[in-house]
């Protein structure tokens, strides 16, 4: 990873706060660790604090603990001498003696296990490691970034992880804020992941996302994040963009299908309405009005007007899912879609 890949985009007071710590940190020649949901963008952060700190012209080197079995952990962090094990005929240097006065970025740190996390200790107290099937003492200068998406301090209660190493790792901890706690930024993201996405498909412009379709995006709970919200912005702009029309449909779950294979909870789900026990159920209430307008009136614009109304309640309880808001009320996508059309909401 280079500068020119670290692409962290942002203008929330929330998101900036994180970027004024992330500077004052990088300079400082200690462990941290970074700590945040799945698809914040930990890793962009690590990087960051790298490439702003003294080591950044040595080496940014990364690992995913989880990635590996137990039994690779040791050679790939500390690295092989021949005859270690069968198949080992050469030395072969560990993640550590490659980040040999630069960064190593432990992403996943919570899955060690606790002979991996007692030799991580040894290193960040003495400098100092053996490679597997080796006995010389290698000396090292690397600064360790830990990233993590569990609660570290309640592994440490439980005993699932060092309290001392997380003491030494601990000397300040960078908590990345979910995208549901930035909001504003949003439609910032959007734009650059969908025009990036245009220019993926050898658009030469792109209208965008229509209102409607950016009031979904910035009032989703974006569970996945970031990444999630990239996903999403590049499947629909290749699935239902145009270079000279904006996007007008979101689909958030890309597994949302009539045929999509049956586990026992999606069967369980499927086989819900026929369940003997009774069900709690949404009660859509149309906007207050007249139970008996005066006569006479206009029947047709009345009903419309009716249905327009059950169809926008429906879809801002459904937070704005169209397969969600059709079933709701008992119509097929394609029924949904139809009418929401013909109202102007979509």
């Amino acid at each position: 990873m280079s500068p020119a890949d670290i692409n962290i985009l942002g203008s929330d007071p929330v998101f900036l706060d994180l970027m004024d710590q992330v500077s004052q940190l990088a300079p400082l020649d200690r462990p941290i660790l970074v700590i945040g949901e799945r698809g914040t963008g930990k890793e962009l952060i690590a990087a960051r604090l790298h490439f702003l700190s003294r080591r950044w012209g040595q080496n940014f080197v990364k690992l995913n603990c989880a990635a590996l079995p137990e039994s690779l952990i040791d050679s790939e962090l500390f690295g092989v001498e021949p005859g270690a094990f069968t198949g080992a005929v050469r030395r072969r240097a560990g993640r550590f003696e490659q980040a040999d006065k630069g960064s190593l970025f432990l992403d996943e740190i919570a899955t060690l296990s606790q002979a991996a996390q007692e030799k991580l200790l040894r290193i960040i107290e003495y400098g100092q490691f053996e490679r597997l099937g080796g006995n010389d003492s290698l000396t090292v200068d690397v600064r360790i970034i830990g990233a993590t998406n569990v609660d570290l301090p309640s592994l440490a209660d439980q005993d699932r992880f060092r309290a001392d190493l997380l003491d030494r790792l601990a000397f300040d901890v960078l908590t990345v804020p979910p995208l549901r706690a930035r909001r504003d930024d949003i439609p910032l993201l959007v734009d650059h992941f969908a025009r990036a996405m245009a220019h993926e498909l050898g658009w030469a412009s792109f209208a965008g996302f229509s209102p409607q379709a950016m009031e979904q995006l910035c009032n989703w709970q974006w569970p996945g994040n970031v990444r999630e919200l990239k996903n999403v912005v590049e499947r629909a702009v290749y699935r239902w963009a145009r270079p000279d029309d904006a996007v007008e449909v979101v689909d958030f779950d890309p597994f949302a299908s009539p045929y999509r294979p049956l586990t026992k909870d999606n069967a369980d789900k499927e086989s819900a309405p026929f369940a003997k026990k009774e069900e709690k159920q949404t009660i859509i209430r149309p906007a207050d009005g007249p139970l008996s307008p005066s006569l006479p009136y206009d029947f047709r614009a009345h009903m419309e007007n009716y249905e327009r109304d059950l169809l926008e309640r429906a879809y801002e309880i459904c937070k704005f899912n169209q397969r969600e808001t059709a079933k709701m009320l008992g119509l097929s996508y394609d029924q949904f879609r139809h009418a929401a059309k013909k109202y102007g909401l979509l």
